[in-house]
Order: structure tokens, then C-alpha cells, then sequence
């Protein structure tokens, strides 16, 4: 594609234009970038005979067709050019005119001199000049020089990598259903986890115009990681990570970590909770709700027909209804106002004023004291010490109370020391003949091949059984300091013991008869025996 363009014929007669027809579809000759042309090269020429010369030259569909300007000599015309830079000034816009006939050809260099005398300096495209003007192409646009636009930069953000919004999130059942006791509120986290990354701001690049002009990039916002304690931050400031176990949270913009979980209530708002730390509950627990935690439990007001379990300790400052079915775990120790109709385990001790109704269990002991100190129905059972002021009731209740062994753990004693017995006499077997064949291969004697297979299968069967020795022996050092605990293992009542009350000591038990104050009972040659406290 080529545009059509016009030249200067300069004689003694006159001036005339040659006009050149377009090819490929370029463009015409415009009639307004002629007069221009000849305005500024101060050539006279009548504007309604010019247009209609154009007319004719355009339908006349010659490749060159020729029109009488003025009968007027002119001096000859040097190739030229039209300069233009666009209002945003990132761009310079060059056309390009013939010489007349006997006019003299632009140099590059000259162009170059003329942008830089205009201040034209940044962007200027030096090849591009030179490889037109060597295939010159009039009338047509040449971009001499480019801005280059600034490259806008972007704000520094922050990827979280727990849920930051603290709207309740109800878990949907299999069914479809939603279940409002699990509202998905607490972010769990591992010591080690990333919990946060900033990733900083780009601040872009500075443009330029064509005369060398700055344009700044637009700008941007930086960002900076906020955090609290028990959360490290890398050397380079852009990642946070979990120095422990807990829970991770976002106040006010800062990234928190505790290992204590603290709420108000639980109930409705909170759903259950489930924390690999301890928690802390100001008010109370609802019915129906859980609490589960791998460290201690805390509740400074009351737990109705709710189930609380811990790792460690339980302490209820108000003490539990449990409207039978409330249930307490603890690995630890259990101290509670007073337990009323419920379910309570401990791997330590039951501290508490009143149980009522509830079936109480203790690794330890078990003390019930205060101004009311009693234990009135249901069944408690402690390994070492059952210490109450008050046991039973006048009215008969069934309660049952009792100390030392279970015997099902007694039992399990004794099998696991029989096991062990029967697993070191199978090693003691097998090590002989492992150690006589181990003897004939560093000698060089080669075994046949059901012989090496029956070496390996002893060899898998000596691992397996050391394994079950260890575990045995583990379990069994478990129970015999359990056992070392409940030797002495005694009920003590320093009020009144009601008649009708069950004493269960290891394996033997009594029926109190008629209501007695302060004593004792123990385990005394086979039979449980009462003395004075």
C-alpha cells in the first residue's frame, strides 16, 4: 500500500504540480494538506481550480497527472517535512514532501538536528529515520519518536491463611441440614504454620514524554505485617509464622496467636468448641453444647447438661448441673462448686462440696468438702481416697462409694504378666539358633534357601515379640503404681455415714447398717473394716 503524493514542477513558464496516484488502496491526495504545502512554501495557486485539478487527477485514474498552478516562475524546492507532536506529547509525527524536480534531498541528520533543536530528546527513533529516508515514502506518517507511559506500580496486600471473617459459619450435615452446635468460629494453628504473607507494594515505573519529561506512575500504598506475641516474622518482614500451638486471630489489623481460648458463654453464638489449647469461659456452658480441649478448661459460672474434655484439668467455679447427661473428662484434676446429675471422669483427683446423683471417678482421690460436703446417691469410685463429710442419706438413697484397684485392672495386671512371661521364654528360644546360624554364614557357610527363609521369619518373629514385651511391660509399670496406690486406699467420713450406704474396697464391700460419725474404712485381712477417725 502506497499513498498518493504531490510534487513542485518549477519552471520559467510557471509553477505546476504532478500528482502521483495512490497504489495498493493508499491514500489520496488531501486538497487541504496541498494548500498547506504551498502556503507554506509561499507558491500562489487559485483554492476552487486547485480542488477541481484534484477532482480530475483522482477520476482521471492516471498513475501521474499533471495541473497548472500560476503562470509564475518559482525557485526550486528541497525535500521537506511536516513536524506534529500529539497534546500528550508522548508522540512526534513526521510527513514527508518531494523536492521539485531540481531540489535537493533531505538528509537524516538534519531531521535529528531540527527534533533536537525542538527539544525533541527522549524516544527518538534514529533507525527508523534513516530506513525511511532511504525508501522514502511521501504523504505517509512516520512516527520519529515515543513517550514510553509510565507503568503503574500496585499496592502491597496481605494473604491470610486462616478465616479473618468473624461471622458464624454453621457446618451443613451430610443430609443437607444445618448444624448450628459446630459455627466453625475458631481458627486452629500448629506451631510452624504460616499464617500470614506480605507481598509489597510495586511502585511501577517512571514514564517520559518526547521532550524528557518525568511522568510519575500513580501511587500506591505500602504494606507492613502487624502482629503480637507468639508469632515470629521472617528476615525479609513479608511472612508470619505460629511459635505454638492455638489459635490464630485478626484484631484491628494484627495478627494474634494464643494458646488460650477465651469466651464468654458458650452456647448458641459459639457453638462447641474443639482447641488444641485450654479455654477459658467467663460465663457459663449451655446444655447440649461441648467443650473440648487438649489443655485445661475453665469456667467461672455453671455447666448445665453440657459435656466438658480436657486434657488436663476442669475447673468449674459454680459447679454442674448435669440434668443427666452431662459429662465431665479430664486427664487431669476436676475441681467443680458441686456435681449434681452427671457423668465425671478424672486421670487425677475430684475436688468438689456435693455430689448428687452422679457417677464420679478419680485415678486419685476424691475429696468432698465445705460447709456441705456430702456425696448422696450414684456411684463414686477413687483409686487411693474417698474424703466426704457427709455420705449417703437418711432417706436411704442408694450411694455408692469405692476405693483402691479395679479389679478388672487387677486382672489385667495378671495377664499382662503372663504375657510377658510366655513372650521371653519364646526370645530365649529363638536367640540359640539365630546366633548358631549367624555363626555358619561368617564362617562361609552358605544355607539353603528354606533355611534362609526360616532365619528371616525368626528374625521378624524375635522383633515382633521384643515389641510386645515393651509395650507390656510399659502398661504393666502403669498398673503397678496404680496398685502401689490403692495398698492403702481408705474412706474417710468426718461427719455421718448414712445406713444403707455401699463401702467397696478393692474387692471386697459393706453395707452400712446404722448411721456412724467420723470414721474410716479400709481393706483389713480380706473384709473392709470401720475404725474411728
Amino acid at each position: 500500500m502506497k499513498n498518493g503524493y504531490f510534487q513542485l514542477v518549477c519552471g520559467p513558464q510557471g509553477t505546476g504540480l504532478k500528482v502521483f496516484a495512490p497504489k495498493d488502496g493508499g491514500e489520496a491526495v488531501n486538497v487541504k494538506e496541498v494548500m498547506e504545502y504551498l502556503t507554506r512554501n509561499q507558491i500562489p495557486y487559485d483554492t476552487p481550480a486547485l480542488s477541481k485539478g484534484l477532482q480530475n487527477a483522482a477520476a482521471s485514474r492516471q498513475e501521474i497527472y499533471l495541473l497548472m498552478l500560476n503562470r509564475e516562475a518559482c525557485k526550486e524546492v528541497n525535500e521537506s517535512y511536516s513536524l506534529l507532536a500529539s497534546e500528550d506529547r508522548m508522540s512526534v509525527i513526521v510527513r514527508f514532501y518531494p523536492a521539485s524536480e531540481n531540489g535537493e534531498s533531505l538528509k537524516p541528520q538534519e531531521l535529528i538536528r531540527d527534533l533536537t533543536f525542538k527539544r525533541i530528546t527522549y524516544g527518538v527513533r534514529r533507525n527508523e529515520i534513516f530506513d525511511f529516508l532511504s525508501h522514502v515514502r511521501y504523504c505517509t506518517d512516520l512516527q520519529a519518536a515515543a513517550g514510553k507511559a509510565p507503568r503503574n506500580g500496585s499496592d502491597a496486600r496481605i494473604e491470610y491463611y486462616f478465616q479473618t471473617d468473624k461471622k458464624a459459619r454453621p457446618t451443613l450435615k451430610e443430609d443437607g441440614s444445618v448444624d448450628f452446635f459446630h459455627l466453625n468460629t475458631i481458627n486452629h494453628c500448629k506451631k510452624g504454620d504460616v499464617l500470614a504473607r506480605l507481598y509489597p507494594e510495586d511502585r511501577g515505573e517512571a514514564g517520559s514524554t518526547v521532550y524528557g519529561e518525568k511522568i510519575p506512575p500513580r501511587e500506591v500504598k505500602a504494606g507492613v505485617l502487624h502482629y503480637g506475641r507468639n508469632i515470629s516474622i521472617s528476615e525479609d518482614k513479608t511472612v508470619l509464622t505460629a511459635e505454638t500451638d492455638g489459635h490464630v486471630m485478626l484484631v484491628e489489623g494484627s495478627v494474634f496467636v494464643s494458646d488460650v481460648l477465651e469466651v464468654e458463654n458458650v452456647d448458641t453464638s459459639t457453638g462447641n468448641l474443639d482447641y488444641e489449647g485450654s479455654v477459658k469461659i467467663n460465663g457459663n456452658v449451655c446444655a447440649n453444647f461441648e467443650v473440648r480441649a487438649r489443655g485445661d478448661i475453665e469456667v467461672a459460672g455453671i455447666v448445665e447438661g453440657a459435656g466438658l474434655f480436657a486434657g488436663g484439668n476442669i475447673i468449674i467455679a459454680r459447679g454442674m448441673n448435669g440434668m443427666a447427661r452431662g459429662e465431665l473428662q479430664a486427664g487431669g484434676n476436676i475441681v467443680a462448686k458441686f456435681l449434681e446429675n452427671a457423668r465425671v471422669s478424672a486421670g487425677g483427683s475430684v475436688s468438689t462440696e456435693s455430689i448428687l446423683h452422679s457417677r464420679v471417678t478419680a485415678g486419685t482421690q476424691i475429696v468432698v468438702t465445705g460447709k456441705r460436703g456430702f456425696i448422696t446417691g450414684g456411684k463414686v469410685c477413687a483409686t487411693s481416697l474417698i474424703q466426704v463429710k457427709t455420705l449417703g442419706s437418711p432417706m436411704g438413697t442408694d450411694t455408692v462409694v469405692e476405693v483402691g484397684m479395679d479389679p478388672l485392672k487387677k486382672a489385667r495386671l495378671q495377664e499382662l504378666q503372663k504375657q510377658v512371661t510366655e513372650s521371653s521364654r519364646m526370645i530365649a528360644q529363638i536367640q540359640p539358633v539365630l546366633a548358631a546360624l549367624s555363626k555358619k554364614m561368617a564362617q562361609g557357610v552358605k544355607l539353603r534357601p528354606d533355611q534362609l527363609k526360616g532365619l528371616q521369619e525368626m528374625v521378624q518373629q524375635e522383633k515382633q515379640l521384643k515389641e510386645i514385651v515393651a509395650n507390656n511391660n510399659e502398661e504393666l509399670t502403669g498398673l503397678q503404681s496404680v496398685l502401689q496406690e490403692s495398698s492403702g486406699a481408705k474412706v474417710e467420713v468426718s461427719g455421718e455415714v448414712y445406713a444403707g450406704t455401699k463401702i467397696c474396697i478393692s474387692d471386697v464391700s459393706l453395707v452400712v447398717k446404722e448411721s456412724i460419725r467420723h470414721c474410716k474404712f479400709k481393706k483389713e485381712q480380706g473384709d473392709v473394716k470401720m475404725s474411728a477417725l
